[in-house]
């Protein structure tokens, strides 16, 4: 019988999500669409020392805000009372805002440890496991030995000489122990869809600590019940988790669970440039920073789509919707990309100018409100029209919903400069305000209802290639006479957008105005 597709998301809440975290949810939310199956988000919170407080809502807002829904899992308690799910929902009893949603929970490690301490105890009392009740001093004094040895670190299953009565006695004594697994003779083979077929002989592999003395499971034992008890099919992880993937398969075996081994994807890592991978202490790495920058959600999923996959097409912008419909496993890289923001920045441009004006105002509107110069800015000039008009001259210039009227602040408040930025080339000032004289006469004969950028290009256009008396320049020479100026006199600067733009979004009365100011500069 052939399985259901069931894929999980697990992170650790040791912090924000990860871009390398949110690398592997884009997988598996691509494998789980492709293939029509369920999207799982699981809490793995066992390391207690390291979890963070307000990481498992910060990685669940962050997950929403991509796009990516997932089926059932950890959700955030309020969404969950207005979807009024027809499936079963508990309150975490570990997170107070959090809601368990479906058949298979709980989906928070820290609520699952009965359940560990029990298959762990399982495996003692079929002699696949034991107790080990070695001191940190003396595991360390082992593995300092080992390596002056030039051996590799691995238990000495020195408790495993204990009998089943010296064990029992330790522990009624209140000595600490842990629980081993007892890793059999052989070899482990296995396929991973990235890396192909595996094989590792078990005396490579060390008796594993399943569950630790303060009751918590490792992610070895963890993870193997979790995806067999949630009856995952698939299981996509990062490249590192690859050396311990047999011994997760000898557990398996080990529960007699081997018709329910998953399939792995084992996915390359994100490298920073210096190839190394990824790290927190180095890089920009979390979601929340790439989103407080102002990158599109779909540029930043696009972008990390493509440091673990090929298309193998010329093809590099997708939407969502298009990733789920081009997504195949078999194109997945063996090797990490380099994380490059310039890179990320390019393919975010391309999503920003899809989008239309009124998706990006209302992204845009929460970083303009930040700004110095928007908060400075008249009602008039913060309104929705005036900002829209911003942003249609700007979208095909921008990379991140944070660059809006950065460039333009001249859109935002009255200008300031010196008369020498009106001269365009060698003309003097008398040429300089002859030219000013005629766009403001050309400009003030149109109507407040024909404003509007084609009808001021064409205006204006018509005057710059009108022959002047004497004129000893070409035509192309008597656009720049006449335009750069201009612009200069409605910016401010020597680099804008074009003349035509600028005038129409100040409107007519600005526009009039700040050449009029221009000219009497030059008088």
């Amino acid at each position: 019988m052939e399985k259901k597709v069931r894929v999980r998301f697990a992170p650790s809440p040791t912090g924000f999500l990860h871009i390398g975290g949110l690398k592997m949810a884009l997988f598996d939310y691509l494998i789980t669409k492709k293939l029509g199956g369920k999207f799982v988000l699981r809490i793995e919170d066992t390391d207690q020392k390291r979890s963070v407080e307000g990481a498992v809502e910060g990685m669940i807002n962050a997950l929403d805000w991509t796009g990516m829904k997932y089926d059932e899992g950890a959700f955030e308690k309020s969404k969950v009372e207005s979807q009024k799910l027809k499936v079963k929902v508990e309150d975490s009893k570990t997170y107070p805002g959090i809601s368990e949603v479906g058949e298979f929970g709980p989906y928070i490690q820290s609520e699952r440890l009965e359940l560990y301490k029990q298959y762990a105890e399982q495996l003692v009392t079929e002699d696949k496991a034991y107790y080990c009740f070695c001191s940190s001093e003396r595991l360390e004094e082992l593995r300092n030995t080992q390596t002056e040895n030039k051996q590799a670190p691995k238990y000495d299953r020195k408790c495993l000489e204990l009998s089943k009565e010296e064990a029992e006695t330790k522990i009624k004594n209140g000595e600490k122990y842990v629980i081993r697994f007892k890793i059999p003779e052989g070899k482990t083979k296995f396929k991973d869809s990235v890396y192909g077929e595996i094989e590792v002989g078990n005396g490579t592999l060390d008796d594993q600590v399943i569950l630790k003395s303060d009751g918590f499971p490792t992610y070895h034992l963890a993870v193997v019940v979790d995806d067999c008890l949630m009856k995952i099919s698939h299981v996509i992880r990062g490249a590192e988790w690859l050396p311990s993937t047999p011994k997760h398969i000898l557990l398996y075996q080990a529960f007699d669970w081997e018709d329910m081994i998953p399939e792995f994807i084992h996915m390359p890592n994100m490298l920073n440039k210096d190839k190394k991978k990824l790290s927190k202490r180095r890089d920009s790495v979390s979601v929340e920073e790439f989103r407080q920058m102002g990158f599109p959600k779909e540029g930043i999923l696009n972008y990390i789509l493509l440091l673990g996959w090929n298309p193998k097409t010329e093809e590099e912008i997708f939407t969502l919707d298009e990733m789920v419909e081009k997504f195949d496993i078999a194109k997945i890289n063996r090797s990490g990309g380099i994380f490059d923001l310039e890179r990320l920045a390019w393919v975010s441009a391309q999503h920003i100018k899809k989008m239309s004006v009124d998706e990006i105002y209302s992204e845009c509107l929460e970083f303009l409100e930040e700004k110095e110069f928007y908060k400075n800015a008249t009602d008039e000039r913060k309104s929705e029209d005036y900002l829209k008009k911003i942003i249609s001259v700007e979208k095909d210039r921008l990379s991140k919903f944070t660059e809006v009227g950065e460039s333009n602040q001249f859109f935002f408040s009255d200008i300031k400069f010196e008369k020498e930025i009106l001269q365009w080339k060698e003309n003097d000032e008398a040429t300089t305000k002859e030219n000013l004289e005629k766009s403001k006469v050309a400009l003030e004969k149109i109507e407040e209802g024909d404003w509007m950028e084609e009808n001021l290009e064409k205006t204006l256009l018509e005057v710059a290639d009108k022959p002047a008396r004497n004129a000893t320049h070409s035509v192309a020479g008597g656009r720049g006479d006449l335009l750069f100026p201009l612009r200069a006199a409605l910016t401010g600067a020597k680099k804008s957008p074009s003349p035509f733009q600028c005038a129409w979004v100040l409107g007519k009365t600005e526009s009039i105005k700040r050449i009029t100011d221009a000219i009497e500069k030059l008088k």
